[in-house]
């Protein structure tokens, strides 16, 4: 009996990555192969790379060094956004058999097949082509165990703010087709998951050169209509893409959960416009003013960036000043980080290390105290149905549609279960239940 390949893929960045790592795995198990976890050892390693900052290509060489050390005999793949960017660098690591780009990553699972046949001599790079407009189609599929899964229905981004080198990484816009995107809803839906989360690079940009004219409230509506699915999420989306247009065309869909995340990045005019943002700070208030009345339960999270070149005390206190009175759920705060092959790189009036950790420690203590304010409206018996998605034999784990994280006591394993909790309180991140009897 022939000893059964397997193989680990490995994930760094966003939940595109994730997403297109998913599909590798699944491809591959339907071909036999069995996925073990890194540090068991295995025949085929995929590295699914990140190049958002200095450090994230840190991590990948990291990693990729780490999976042959662990496997010296194993076949070595690497992709995503690293080796998009730097395909040399990654395919001079000694021990990398094959480099590839993000827009071919479908083809993974046949090209290892071909790998495992005949073990290349030197180092294979292939690139594809991020800039012929072709979306890479894949389709992910959802084991029954899975209550939320992420759906790529866009990839690349046409915005060239000044401290990012995705676009370079990523190529254009690109979307996939409504007739994709709604079978491969129905297939997860079909297998039990509940929850879809649309997503891509610039997820608002979705439909942009499609030619029907479809967009993404048209798309969210369409996936609403789907049987099985009880809750829709999006992805980040740009303040300026939270229009009065797409509000009235989402606000009455139910199962579109009043939860958003906007790539805020800043709440200073001055420092928006040296990131090359394609809005200001009144355009960012009047959308999320209009999309609170129409939503009156929505909850925001935001990614924010401190210490942006320029950045003046002043201008971090308008930064301040703005969350302080918007009331975001949660923000992902991220010193800013020099990323070579960028505008804001070689910007004058770098901020140095301290004073960008310290905003950012400033802005996190002020989150601290907004999310308590938050919390104190909702831990006085407030009910809502949760999603339940894991256990651990003392607590059941999920979210409410505002996507608080909770959990309730329980002996039992609800995963999958949408029930009505009540909440009684609050441990500084998360809520504590009880089950309605």
């Amino acid at each position: 009996m022939s000893k059964k390949i397997t193989a680990s893929v490995l994930t760094l960045g966003c939940r595109v990555n994730q997403y297109e790592s998913d599909y590798i795995m699944e491809e591959l198990e339907k071909q036999g192969v069995e996925i073990v976890k890194h540090g068991r050892g295995c025949d085929i390693y995929v590295i699914n790379t990140c190049t958002v900052t200095a450090e994230s290509d840190r991590k990948s060489r990291q990693l990729i060094r780490k999976c042959i050390k662990a496997s010296p005999n194993a076949i070595i793949i690497v992709t995503g956004c690293f080796s998009q960017i730097n395909p040399d660098i990654a395919s001079k690591i000694e021990g990398v058999h094959y480099v590839c780009g993000n827009n071919i990553k479908s083809q993974i699972p046949k090209i290892i097949f071909q790998l495992l046949e005949k073990k290349p001599e030197e180092c294979v790079v292939n690139m594809g082509s991020i800039h012929n407009g072709c979306f890479d189609v894949m389709g992910v599929g959802a084991p029954i165990t899975r209550t939320r899964a992420f759906i790529k229905i866009e990839d690349g981004c046409d915005s060239k703010c000044a401290y990012c080198i995705i676009p370079k990484a990523r190529g254009g816009v690109r979307s996939n087709s409504c007739e994709n995107v709604i079978k491969e809803v129905e297939n997860i839906a079909n297998q039990g998951c509940v929850e879809v989360v649309l997503t891509g690079i610039e997820t608002a940009s979705y439909g942009k050169y499609l030619k029907n004219g479809f967009g993404l409230a048209d798309l969210i509506e369409r996936v609403s209509q789907i049987d099985g699915i009880k809750r829709i999420r999006l992805g980040s989306l740009d303040p300026s893409a939270i229009t009065k247009d797409f509000v009235d065309k989402v606000r009455g869909i139910k199962k579109l959960m009043p939860h958003f995340h906007i790539s805020m990045q800043s709440g200073c005019t001055k420092t928006l416009n040296a990131m090359r943002r394609k809005y200001n700070i009144d355009m960012a208030k009047k959308n999320i003013a209009y999309l609170k009345e129409c939503i009156p339960s929505v909850m925001l999270s935001a990614d924010v960036i401190t210490g942006f070149p320029g950045e003046s005390r002043l201008d971090f206190d308008e930064t301040l000043q703005f969350f302080n009175e918007e009331e975001f759920w949660h923000l992902h705060i991220f010193p800013y980080s020099q990323r070579q092959g960028t505008e804001a790189s070689t910007m004058a009036n770098q901020i140095p290390d301290g004073v960008k950790k310290g905003r950012l420690y400033a802005l996190d203590n002020q989150q601290k105290e907004i999310k308590k304010r938050i919390a104190e409206k909702y831990v006085c018996g407030y009910v809502t149905d949760v999603l339940f998605e894991t256990f651990d034999t003392e607590y059941a784990h999920g979210h409410t549609p505002e996507f608080f994280e909770i959990r309730v006591p329980s002996d039992k394993n609800y995963s999958g279960q949408i029930l009505p909790v009540r909440i009684t309180g609050f441990d500084g991140e998360g809520f504590i239940g009880e089950f309605i009897k």
